[in-house]
């Protein structure tokens, strides 16, 4: 081929990708052994898009091999109330202290002093040249100053619901035998929370029924959640507010996600559409050259085999069958992932562009007993959607085109491909117990259900 560079493989396909080893120290942080880019599909595209991938992959590695900075208290992540409530602890140790003025020595907390001690503090401080005001310096002492020359008067900061969540935090999860499971779903859900467009730094006192509608509108529209999973969401930012209000003592303040209505309007049956085949193209470009490998990887997997998200996403090493005449997925539950139903647990066949997929994931996997480390844990499911559906609604607004329409697209192939009703429950996992009877074990089974998929997809035996 014409084109040289470092790091750069031409496919069976013609196309060209950057592929290069992860340093081993830093792998674990990474969470990978290898780094993978589409570059393009010519020379001309390869070697345009070379440097700013090669740059990526320079920096992941140099980001990778920083150091972890420590959270110092009293820095940026502070809100107002946090900053308050040290100032007061910071201006009780001030008011011990004493100045002289005038030949006469007076303790902090006398007002003079208070008055002499802040000015002094304020005079340390670089000064704006241009408006005279003091710049720098903490806010905590700062603040303490001012509670002091105030009397004690200087007014408490309204709690928001980051003052809320840390409150949340200390007083219901820390010490939980769950905890890092309920800090993660507590993490997913205030990013939720702020992706509809309701800042964590909204205090409590302001909280209006319109913020707990759009909470509800960006879950179940703009997410594609169903009432039931909108609702758990619903409920733990609920329990988040209803804590911040009554241990803040935010006596004009409304909890704006209780009684808050989840009905849909729509049939339960129109809540989604299948993946229509025309937008699949402009996706596979989009999550291919902008997305992670590994988010690649699952796309391919759920649209080659109609499997749910997180029974992909939960996927062990173990459960992945190459070697077997009819290569496959075994879903089983694992403490990190459960299965939706006891008809859930079956073998997928692995057929084209899947298998593929997979083998790509067992080769980057290197030891992990997860196939997919990122989102292989309790929750890294609803990551996984979140961030492909970032990607789906850069192709389309359609609310009713989600991760899932992939699994309804297999199902209305399969229809059309006039596939029994018995083989299509074998492939989306709604098997029942007369399975067993029409097929007698499980390569039958497995048989039956790549044939199922390979009517859908339109290829032959």
């Amino acid at each position: 081929m014409g084109l040289v560079l470092k790091n750069v493989i031409r496919t069976s396909a013609g196309t060209f990708h950057y592929r290069r080893r992860v340093p081993k120290d830093v792998q674990d942080r990474i969470g990978k052994g290898e780094f993978k880019r589409l570059l393009g599909h010519s020379e001309r595209e390869a070697l345009r898009n070379f440097p700013k991938v090669n740059a990526e992959f320079e920096k992941l590695v140099a980001d990778a091999r920083k150091p972890e900075r420590p959270v110092i208290k009293g820095g940026a992540s502070q809100t107002p109330l946090d900053i308050h409530i040290e100032a007061r602890r910071r201006a009780t140790e001030l008011a011990s202290e004493q100045v002289t003025i005038g030949g006469r020595t007076f303790s902090g907390d006398d007002s003079k002093a208070a008055d002499l001690m802040r000015d002094l503090y304020l005079e340390s401080l670089p000064y704006d040249r241009d408006t005279g005001e003091p710049i720098g310096g903490s806010e905590v002492e700062g603040r303490a100053y001012g509670i002091l020359a105030s009397g004690g008067r200087l007014p408490r900061p309204a709690p928001t619901l980051a003052d809320a969540k840390r409150l949340y935090i200390e007083e219901r999860i820390k010490g939980d035998r769950n905890e890092r499971q309920k800090l993660n779903q507590l993490e997913l859900v205030m990013r939720h929370v702020e992706a509809a467009e309701l800042p964590l730094s909204r205090p409590l006192n302001e909280l209006t029924r319109e913020d707990g509608r759009n909470v509800r509108d960006y879950l179940l529209r703009d997410l594609g959640n169903a009432a039931s999973s909108a609702a758990r969401y619903i409920n733990v930012i609920r329990a988040v507010v209803s804590l911040g209000l009554t241990e803040f003592e935010v006596a004009d303040g409304k909890n704006p996600f209780v009684n808050l209505s989840l009905r849909v309007e729509r049939p339960a049956m129109d809540q989604r559409s299948p993946m229509p085949d025309k937008l699949l193209p402009a996706i596979h470009s989009r999550i291919e050259n902008h997305g992670r490998a590994d988010l690649w990887q699952i796309w391919r997997i759920v649209e080659g085999t109609g499997c749910r998200l997180g029974e992909v996403t939960g996927l062990m090493v173990e459960d992945v069958y190459l070697d077997h005449n009819t290569p496959y997925i075994n879903l089983v539950p694992h403490a990190h992932r459960g299965l939706k139903t006891a008809g859930s647990q079956r073998r997928v066949p692995l057929i084209g562009g899947a298998l593929e997929a997979a083998r790509e994931a067992m080769s980057d996997a290197e030891g992990s007993p997860v196939l997919f480390p990122r989102y292989g844990r309790l929750r890294g499911s609803d990551t996984c959607s979140q961030i492909l559906m970032r990607h789906i609604r850069k192709v389309t607004s359609d609310p009713k085109i989600t991760v899932h329409s992939l699994r309804h697209r297999i199902k209305d192939k399969m229809i059309s491909a006039n596939v029994a009703e018995s083989d299509q429950n074998l492939v989306l996992g709604h098997s029942t117990g007369s399975m067993g009877e029409r097929y007698g074990g499980p390569d039958a089974r497995l048989e039956a259900a790549a044939r199922a998929i390979r009517a859908a997809l339109g290829l032959t035996d």
